[in-house]
């Protein structure tokens, strides 16, 4: 991948949706260039897909949350197994320090973050729990 590849996914984080004709004009390179390059960085793998951003009025009636899983010795993978399966977790990382995972979460409403909560409090092997409730959103960068 090269500083043009890099240019290209920069843009492309800013917006998924430009057009061709347009990414192309913003790169200062020919549309077929800029299609060639963008399916050679998909079928490589660096781009695996595009997604839906959450306008701010949106995203802002959600509550989310972080929370952290201290987990019994070889849970994990029925821990991972059941975050995967639940729809209100959105992403799992694995985590040094005295926690071993932790979990962002999304819900429509505090009751529903309580529930997801309690879920996760009863799967076999998570021995303790701690969350933090996102206030607000300072800023967020696309991934």
């Amino acid at each position: 991948m090269d500083a043009t590849d890099k240019r290209l996914i920069d843009v492309m984080r800013q917006n998924a949706r430009i057009s061709m004709s347009a990414l192309s004009r913003v790169m200062g390179l020919s549309r077929s260039t800029v299609q060639d390059r963008l399916g050679k960085l998909e079928t490589s793998g660096v781009i695996a897909g595009y997604t839906v951003r959450l306008g701010s009025d949106y995203a802002g009636r959600e509550v989310r949350a972080q929370v952290m899983l201290k987990i019994m010795p070889r849970a994990q993978d029925e821990v991972v197994a059941f975050c995967k399966r639940h729809t209100a977790i959105t992403r799992l990382y694995t985590i040094s320090g005295e926690f071993d995972l932790i979990a962002s979460l999304r819900a429509e409403s505090t009751a529903a973050l309580d529930k997801a909560l309690d879920e996760i409090g009863r799967i076999k092997g998570v021995e303790r729990t701690q969350t933090s409730v996102v206030l607000s959103t300072k800023f967020e960068r696309a991934s």
